[in-house]
């Protein structure tokens, strides 16, 4: 089996240790790529690092994450934009918005979501998307764009079959990780109502590892984890719903 974890964060302190050995333990495992979103200003070195070191296999986006929308935000846009100029990246992300940790910057985060959606809808890439406690405002900006060529995904998605509808109605995949093998996260009664066509695997390590390890740091290894839990769902073998899930990120992210 083949996959691609479409959402790490590999390039983090937490693998300062073992970012090597890390790595090779997800390679082992059949993943092919890591894709790993942005944060802000300060990340985007030590993620184009682990590009250097693992060319063609960590993969990287550009994007403002909204935890990291603070009064500098727009001097934070230009210079990522300006990085767009002089090489490519295969996604706008981690983009959107997060009413959870902090609200004072709601606004500055709905203006910075819509100018990062408008770019990738520009240089035709998709959207890697964060909603936390904020789907009813995410989905309010992500209607001024409908119909104009937004792709892309709704990263973590912990929603309900209303909300997954929603995205996919708008032109996206769903961004499915660890929480889906949480016993009480209810994830699985949604997705049963979700063709496996619209999904995608990811991890979001570090955070967000999957059973029997949660708790634990999370990694790119632990993706077969999470497919198995949704062969569980579709009742469906695990090699045949990889194939699908591998297929949906190559044609989505266009690698």
């Amino acid at each position: 089996m083949k996959f691609i974890d479409t959402h790490t964060h590999i390039y983090l302190p937490e693998f300062d240790a073992d970012r090597d050995a890390a790595v090779e333990r997800a390679i082992r495992n059949g993943i092919e790529k890591l894709l790993m979103p942005n944060i802000d200003i300060t990340s985007i070195a030590p993620m184009l690092s682990s590009e250097a070191r693992f060319p063609g296999i960590c993969i990287p986006m550009m994007g403002l994450h909204p935890t990291s929308v603070k009064e500098d935000y727009p001097e934070q846009l230009s210079q990522m934009e300006e990085l767009w100029a002089s090489r490519g990246f295969i996604a706008v992300g981690e983009i959107g918005i997060d009413l959870y940790w902090d609200k004072s910057f709601v606004r500055e985060q709905q203006t910075a979501f819509r100018r990062q959606i408008a770019f990738a809808v520009s240089r035709e890439v998709p959207v890697v998307i964060h909603s936390r406690d904020a789907f009813s405002e995410v989905f309010a900006v992500l209607e001024e764009f409908n119909g104009k060529g937004l792709r892309g995904v709704m990263h973590a998605f912990t929603g309900n079959s209303e909300h997954a509808m929603h995205a996919i109605n708008l032109g996206l995949m769903l961004g499915i990780g660890g929480i889906v093998t949480f016993k009480n996260s209810g994830l699985d009664y949604a997705l049963k109502e979700i063709s496996p066509e619209n999904l995608i695997l990811e991890t979001d390590s570090p955070y967000l590892a999957p059973v029997p390890n949660r708790g634990k740091r999370n990694e790119s290894s632990y993706i077969p984890l999470v497919n198995k839990k949704l062969a569980e769902i579709y009742s469906i073998e695990e090699a045949e719903l990889a194939g699908i899930l591998h297929d949906n990120t190559t044609r989505l992210f266009k690698l």
